[in-house]
């Protein structure tokens, strides 16, 4: 892992397409701003994996229908 310390309106650069400033910062909390291609998807960690076990739910059960389907 890559630890970096930036301050107000800095930012980093990942690529030459990705862009993290910061845009906001409150006692604990710091406002990103993300500039970055519209084909790459961006989300809050938490709602990534939500989205991942959604898939794998939705994938388990085209899976288990076919399966349910093969034995007719």
């Amino acid at each position: 892992m890559l630890v970096l310390t930036r301050k107000l309106h800095e930012a980093i650069k990942i690529g030459d397409d990705i862009e993290i400033e910061i845009v906001g910062i409150n006692g604990d909390q710091i406002r990103l701003g993300i500039t970055a291609p519209n084909h790459i998807d961006i989300h809050r960690k938490e709602v990534y994996l939500d989205i991942q076990e959604e898939n794998d739910q939705a994938s388990q059960i085209s899976t288990d229908l076919i399966k349910l389907l093969k034995k007719d």
